[in-house]
């Protein structure tokens, strides 16, 4: 199948604005996009790619002083399949993780699985370890927040969304994944498009998304707590130890965010966008 996937978003600076973006997807999926990436920008923008620490594709670009909008329409083919599962999936034993996967065993600043370490082991020390394990530890993230886009807090940890029982993707993320990590299971938070394919439509705007992967028997699986049900059409912008890491826009000055759409449904009968 395809999928349409892009953004229009309208944001105005005051003075010139050094600007990192984190809008293209995957380096897995690059290879699937049907005619390309093409991002337009207006107002002077002049993106140059690099990739960060993580190994997400990142544009940047000095945003002049005005209006700017930064846009894309494209196509990238998809299996059409859910999520994979894996129900017999095993907890790796700390000692043979591999390097790569023990930074995300590591608390952060909206993880903080150190504080909640306790906590996880009274609530979870129970349950067999693996996938059963992580399945609870998700179930638990997915019942204990009320989603609402008004409740959005930027500064909202995983320790006060707990608190809170309030919050927005982002929010379900950090809690699994601090909890994750408390009970010694490399959790990374990840951002990127899904929209509603075979599911019914969601009247509320498209957005990004925001949801985890936690590493289980030699790979790394999707959990997603907000909706906690396997879906289609997953489509990873980037990923990171929390949402942090995963800013689509980072300005180093303020920025007046004037527009934000994001489009993920699926293409029927569709060419490619035209560059």
């Amino acid at each position: 199948m395809r999928i349409r996937l892009g953004f229009d978003i309208v944001y105005s600076c005051q003075t010139p604005t050094p600007t990192l973006f984190k809008l293209l997807v995957e380096p897995e999926r690059a290879r699937d996009l049907v005619g390309g990436e093409p991002i337009v920008a207006d107002n002077g923008l002049v993106l140059s790619p690099y990739v960060d620490a993580f190994g997400n594709r990142c544009l940047r670009g000095l945003s002049q002083p005005g209006r700017t909008r930064i846009h894309l329409d494209a196509l990238i083919e998809d299996d059409g399949t859910h999520d994979p599962q894996d129900h017999a999936a095993q907890e790796v034993p700390l000692a043979d993780l591999p390097p790569e996967t023990l930074q995300f065993l590591q608390p952060s600043r909206y993880c903080e699985s150190d504080a909640l370490s306790q906590f996880a082991w009274n609530q979870f020390g129970h349950t067999a370890p693996g996938w059963a394990r992580a399945q609870a530890i998700v179930d638990f993230a997915h019942a204990q927040i009320r989603f609402g886009y008004p409740d959005a807090d930027i500064f909202r940890t995983a320790q006060s969304a707990l608190a809170d029982r309030v919050g927005v993707c982002r929010d379900y993320a950090h809690l699994a994944v601090a909890l994750l990590r408390a009970m010694n299971i490399p959790a990374r938070y990840c951002n990127g498009y899904m929209g509603d394919i075979g599911v019914p439509p969601d009247p509320a705007p498209m957005d990004f998304n925001a949801w985890c992967e936690a590493y289980l028997g030699g790979r790394w699986y999707t959990f997603d707590a907000r909706h906690n049900t396997p879906r289609i059409g997953r489509v990873v912008i980037c990923r990171g130890m929390d949402a942090a890491d995963c800013a689509m826009i980072h300005t180093f000055g303020p920025h007046w965010l004037e527009k934000f759409h994001v489009v993920t449904e699926e293409a029927r009968h569709l060419a490619a966008p035209a560059a």
